[in-house]
């Protein structure tokens, strides 16, 4: 493997390793599957036990993925995986770091690089091991490569409202089979605007979540979403929950969007496919009602799906109008805001699922919202994140250079 010149930034023994040459940290698909199968009889179950109740399964999925990595580099390199040696260790991350694709980009950003390590570390805790990424090797090849490889983390453009109305007019046509994704992706795109949700927080929303409220004054329907473990509160212990009011207009009103999902997915739950088809066929060509119906939504409406089981609120349609068990993952819903935005005539590589809880953080700041009412109901929990989006939002807002008299 060639060093580039910034290589010095590197340790003088990860230099000398790099320069003598090591294998891809790029492992072909067969090479991977052998590992996996090793990891899965000997260390998984270990591993597991560690994690299981100290990380989201999220972070779970990721550090198996680098483990099997890493074990694939040794295996290729010679060297033992377990324990590792500090050396080898600092050499595999270097690696990472000069990595490239077959179209010269970088094969992995510096947060990818530092996970992999944090997987070594968390493997060898499992087996009440020292980590060898305390070793000062490690901590100066970290240190070089985030000094080598400095980048601002590309951030996913907001979904702000005018975003999100062009995102909505490019849904299928009411009627069936469209309508049934129709309805799933409004409540998706929706729900996870107005809640300021995660990806993940949004796919793991059940419908015993949701909990239905009447204003006894204004009459006004709300909706309650607990949201249990997030990716600030994995434990649930704050009980984190979000407010999604009625909107300002049908089109873009969650509770709206809820009921008409729910109408589908009571209809399947009682007649199947059959009775689904029935409900929607009448409504193909027709205009939707610009009338809210969310007046009329109560508790009983969702009971059938609250039922205790943790029916999930999004599954997955085919595009021939199945409907699935399983809940959609957090990248099955970035997916969808991707494949929107290329509808809208939007580049898709610019949005994901995040773009939703930036784009509530956005809007709002552009509002008029303080802080403390955008930390609120995105559980931030610092405000300097929040600033991040509001400069965003409006760069002129609070700053000096609109007093220059220019």
């Amino acid at each position: 493997m060639r060093v580039p010149d910034r290589a010095p930034a590197l340790p003088a023994a990860v230099r000398t390793r790099l320069e003598a040459g090591t294998h891809s940290v790029l492992i072909d698909t067969r090479a991977l599957e052998r590992v996996r199968d090793r990891f899965d009889d000997d260390q998984a179950r270990a591993l597991g036990r560690f994690l299981a109740n100290a990380q989201s399964p999220n972070t779970l999925r990721a550090y198996r993925t680098d483990w099997t990595a890493f074990i694939a580099w040794c295996l290729a390199e010679e060297r033992t995986s377990l324990p590792a040696d500090p050396v080898d260790v600092a050499v595999y991350l270097a690696a990472c770091a000069e990595a490239r694709t077959p179209d010269g980009r970088w094969a992995l950003a510096p947060a990818s690089i530092e996970r992999r390590a944090a997987a070594i570390a968390a493997v060898h805790g499992a087996h009440g091991l020292e980590s060898p990424t305390r070793a000062e090797v490690v901590r100066l090849t970290l240190r070089g490569i985030r000094r080598t490889r400095r980048a601002r983390p590309r951030r996913k453009d907001p979904v702000v409202l005018a975003t999100l109305e062009s995102l909505l007019s490019h849904r299928p046509p009411e009627g069936h089979p469209g309508g049934i994704a129709r309805r799933r992706d409004t409540v998706l795109l929706l729900t996870g605007f107005a809640g300021a949700l995660r990806r993940s927080e949004l796919a793991g929303v059940t419908f015993d979540d949701i909990t239905v409220r009447t204003d006894p004054v204004g009459g006004a329907t709300t909706l309650v979403v607990e949201l249990g473990a997030t990716k600030t509160d994995q434990e649930g212990r704050r009980g984190h929950s979000v407010a999604l009011p009625r909107g300002r207009h049908r089109h873009t009103c969650p509770v709206c969007a809820l009921a008409d999902w729910a109408q589908v997915r009571v209809a399947h739950l009682g007649g199947g496919a059959e009775a689904v088809r029935a409900l929607l066929v009448g409504t193909s060509g027709a205009p939707v009602a610009p009338v809210h119906r969310c007046g009329s939504l109560t508790a009983a409406d969702l009971a059938p799906l609250a039922d205790g089981t943790g029916r999930p609120l999004l599954v997955s349609v085919s595009r021939h109008g199945a409907l699935g068990v399983r809940a959609m993952t957090g990248q099955a819903v970035g997916d969808v805001v991707k494949r929107y935005a290329a509808r809208a005539g939007l580049d898709p590589d610019d949005f994901g699922g995040h773009s939703l809880r930036a784009g509530f953080a956005t809007q709002a700041a552009l509002g008029g919202a303080a802080d403390r009412e955008i930390m609120r109901q995105g559980r931030w929990t610092n405000a300097r994140t929040v600033h991040d989006y509001i400069r965003s939002a409006d760069p002129l807002d609070d700053n000096a250079v609109t007093r220059l008299g220019l």
